[in-house]
C-alpha cells in the first residue's frame, strides 16, 4: 500500500532530538516498519495549494497519516480525487481536519489515537489559567525589558483560589483539568456538555453540570474549551456569546481555535470584556503572520497569553501518539480489531459520539 504522512518540519531540533518524532526528519518512527512490510512511505510537510505534495500524491494513497499541528486538511473535494483512500489515521487526538461526513459516505475509516495527549493538554490548561490570572507575561516582559514597576504587574493580577472555573467539555481532557483544579480551591468548578459526567465522576471533583450555555459563561470568572470542533461546535464563541461572558473573565483555549470567532475575542480582549485570552490552537495552522491573536492585548497592555499548537506534543506525547499509530496500522494490516476509542468513523458510520449528537 501507498501511506502518505503529512508532517511539520522540525529543522535542526528534529535533527539533534530524536524523540520529535511528529516531524518530517523522524517521520514518527514507521520507516523501518512500514518497508519491511512492503508499504511504500512518503512523509513530506507540502500540504498547501494544487501543486502541493499532499494534493499530488493523494490521488493514489491508501492510507493518510496526518497530525493537529500541521494537518492536511481532507476536503470533500480532496477526498473526491483520492480514490484509493481507505484509511486516514490521525497521529494525535482530533481529526477535524478531516470531512467526517464525507468519510461515513465513502466507508473511508478515520481512526485517532485517542488518550495520546490527555494529560499533556490538561497541563497545559492549567498552565495558561495561572499565567492569565496572575498577569505572568507582561511581568516576565517587564523583566526582560529593563523594568521594575510592580503596581503596573500587581493591579491586574489575582488569586485562582476563590473563583468560578468552568470547562466547557467535560470529556477525558476537560476532567482532567477539573481533577487538577480541585487543589486550588475554586469557589466553584462547572462544566458544560451534552453528556452528563457519572454521579460519582461529579462528586470526586465537586463539579455542577450547567445546561444553558449563556447562563454557564455568565457565572464563569474562568472558562476553559475542552471539546472537538464540529457542526455544533464552529465559532460558537462569538460576540453574542461574549456579552453574556463575566467582563474582566479569562478564556483559555487549548482545544481547536475554530470553536472561537477570531476577530470577536480579539475585540472582547480590546474592549475589556475578556481579561485574557491563552490557547494554542489557531483557526489556521500555521497562523499568518498578521493574525489577530498574535498581537491582541486587553486594555491594560496584558492578557495574551497565545502559543503554537504544542499542548498535544510534548515529547512524551508523541512517543504516545506514534507508538498508538504504529498500533492502529498493524491492526489494520493483519485484520485485527482495532481499540473501540480510536475510531471515529468506521465503514459507512461514525463510531463515536465526540463530534456532536448524532
Amino acid at each position: 500500500m501507498k501511506v502518505l504522512a503529512i508532517l511539520y518540519n522540525g529543522y535542526e531540533a528534529a535533527q539533534a532530538e530524536p524523540r520529535l518524532l511528529g516531524t518530517v526528519e523522524n517521520e514518527l518512527g514507521l520507516r523501518s516498519y512500514l518497508e519491511s512490510q512492503g508499504h511504500e512511505y512518503i512523509v513530506t510537510s507540502s500540504k498547501e495549494g494544487p501543486d502541493s505534495d499532499f494534493q499530488k500524491h493523494i490521488v493514489d494513497t491508501d492510507i493518510l497519516i496526518t497530525t493537529p499541528f500541521h494537518p492536511g486538511y481532507l476536503t470533500r473535494e480532496v477526498m473526491d480525487k483520492a480514490k484509493n483512500l481507505k484509511l486516514c489515521v490521525t497521529a494525535g487526538v482530533g481529526s477535524d481536519h478531516i470531512d467526517l461526513n464525507a468519510a461515513v459516505e465513502r466507508k473511508i475509516q478515520v481512526l485517532e489515537v485517542t488518550g495520546s495527549n490527555v494529560v499533556s493538554v490538561a497541563e497545559q490548561v492549567m498552565m495558561s489559567i495561572l499565567l492569565l490570572v496572575r498577569n505572568f507575561v507582561p511581568a516576565h516582559e517587564m523583566i526582560e525589558n529593563g523594568g521594575w514597576q510592580v503596581s503596573e504587574i500587581a493591579r491586574n493580577a489575582f488569586d485562582l483560589e476563590g473563583k468560578v472555573v468552568g470547562t466547557l467539555g467535560a470529556g477525558r481532557i476537560g476532567y482532567r483539568v477539573l481533577q487538577r483544579l480541585v487543589p486550588f480551591n475554586c469557589k466553584e468548578l462547572l462544566y458544560f456538555d451534552y453528556n452528563a459526567l457519572p454521579a460519582e465522576a461529579e462528586a470526586a471533583v465537586g463539579a455542577r453540570r450547567v445546561q444553558d450555555l449563556k447562563e454557564f459563561v455568565s457565572q464563569c470568572d474562568v472558562i476553559t474549551v475542552n471539546a472537538p470542533l464540529h457542526e455544533g461546535t464552529l465559532g460558537l464563541i462569538n460576540k453574542d456569546l461574549l456579552q453574556h461572558f463575566k467582563k474582566g473573565a479569562w478564556l483559555v483555549d487549548t482545544a481547536r481555535g475554530a470553536i472561537c470567532v477570531a476577530e470577536d475575542v480579539a475585540e472582547a480582549l480590546a474592549s475589556g470584556q475578556l481579561r485574557g485570552y491563552a490557547g494554542d490552537v489557531w483557526n489556521v495552522q500555521p497562523a499568518p503572520k498578521n493574525h489577530p491573536w498574535r498581537h491582541m492585548k486587553n486594555p491594560l497592555g496584558g492578557g495574551n497569553g497565545m502559543t503554537p499548537h504544542y499542548s498535544g506534543t510534548t515529547l512524551d506525547a508523541q512517543i504516545r501518539y506514534a507508538e498508538g499509530t504504529k498500533t492502529i496500522l498493524q491492526n489494520y494490516f493483519e485484520g485485527k480489531p482495532q481499540e473501540p476509542g480510536n475510531v471515529i468513523v468506521g465503514l459507512g458510520k461514525y463510531e463515536t459520539k465526540a463530534y456532536g449528537q448524532r
